[in-house]
């Protein structure tokens, strides 16, 4: 009886820590991207839609925020940051490169920080 006691507490402990591992297939983030029109828009969003794993993205030229829906079992956020900044956009974390960013249309180039 104690074997079988002992075997069921053991077993709830241990189960949150399984769970902590499994992946979020409709994971939320908000990342800021820098950008300034709706040509800006569709490259951005474009961008995030070709990381396998993006369910949604939508990007706000108002406040900069790119707003995704990732499957993490597929891909991570930082390769959908790394995505955008390959098309010339600054994420929070991941900076596009100058020659990357030298691509961009007149229009689309923003301030860089």
């Amino acid at each position: 009886m104690k074997s079988i006691l002992l075997g069921a507490l053991l077993f709830l402990v241990t189960l949150p820590s399984m769970a902590q591992d499994k992946k979020n297939k409709n994971a939320k983030y908000e990342i800021e991207v820098n950008g300034n029109c709706e040509m800006c828009k569709k490259r951005i969003e474009k961008a995030a839609f070709s990381v396998a794993g993006v369910k949604s993205a939508e990007w706000h030229i108002d406040n900069h925020m790119l707003h995704l829906i990732v499957n993490e079992e597929k891909c991570s956020l930082l390769e959908v940051k790394k995505a955008i900044a390959k098309v010339g956009h600054d994420t929070d974390d991941v900076k596009a490169t100058q020659e990357d960013y030298n691509k961009l249309h007149g229009c689309c180039q923003y301030e860089r920080k």
